[in-house]
């Protein structure tokens, strides 16, 4: 790496301003789904490149329209779908990716600059001190940040007490797509992935598999640029549909991480 200067002869001080919440051997794979992304993806990877210059980091354009991949360009690999297939989509071909070239973990951080890569460290060091199979962030167990809309909080709500009644633990923020999978959870939701707002779908698919879940307290921050894919009519859908994928999945055979 040009310009790296040796451990040796860095301050203690110093060097605990370094970014590396991993063991050496560990290969950290972070997944950024952008679909129309252009104003906000080149600083967050800039930053994702400053603060974590040891991980890899692909970004998976999902159909865009707007020069997200030229955005990208320099800055990270570029994945281009061919067509639009939404998050789920987006962020199963990242999963793949990770499952294929043996990355022991995968970091989802959405392209619209909501995830603070400051507070990355937090799931990282929480996914190995726990041995948690998949971290999720969660905005709602700290003060402080961007919350979501009113009405978004309204469904959030709605589905965190659906979810910790499936799977008999408090879950506080289950739409959150600012998580980290290690191999077991690569290797199960890699396989299959929910296509339309998948967050609350793979959480239930992760417990169904017996992985370890575990929250970590995050700040998030609203939307750098552009708008949400996501407007009145999807939320709408959101609430009728989400429920019936989750009772369905309740009666496939579960997967093996």
């Amino acid at each position: 790496m040009q310009g790296a200067t040796s451990a040796a002869s860095v301050p203690a001080r110093a060097r605990l301003e370094v970014v590396d919440p991993r063991p050496a051997e560990d290969r950290i794979l972070v997944v950024v789904p952008a679909h129309n992304e252009s104003g906000a993806l080149p600083a967050l990877l800039r930053e994702l490149r400053e603060r974590y210059p040891q991980c890899d980091v692909v970004v998976i354009d999902d159909g865009s329209t707007d020069g997200t991949r030229d955005s990208a360009a320099g800055l990270a690999r570029v994945i281009s779908l061919p067509c639009n297939l939404g998050i789920g989509g987006a962020v199963q071909t990242g999963l793949r990716i990770a499952f294929d070239e043996n990355y022991d973990y995968a970091v989802q951080v959405d392209g619209d600059g909501q995830h603070p890569p400051a507070e990355l460290e937090k799931l990282l060091r929480m996914a190995r001190k726990s041995a948690s199979d998949l971290v999720v962030g969660s905005r709602f167990r700290i003060d402080g940040g961007f919350k979501s809309t009113a009405v978004r909080r309204a469904g959030i709500r709605f589905f965190a007490w659906f979810l910790s009644c499936i799977c008999k633990f408090p879950i506080t923020d289950p739409t959150s797509g600012f998580r980290v999978m290690n191999r077991r959870a690569i290797r199960v939701l890699a396989g299959r992935y929910a296509e339309d707002f998948p967050e609350v779908e793979a959480i239930v698919q992760a417990y169904r598999a017996g992985l370890r879940i575990a929250e970590v307290p995050v700040r998030m921050a609203e939307r750098v640029a552009g708008e949400s894919s996501i407007g009145p009519v999807k939320s709408l859908l959101y609430m009728l549909k989400v429920p019936l994928a989750i009772l369905m999945s309740l009666l496939r055979r579960p997967e093996e991480p």
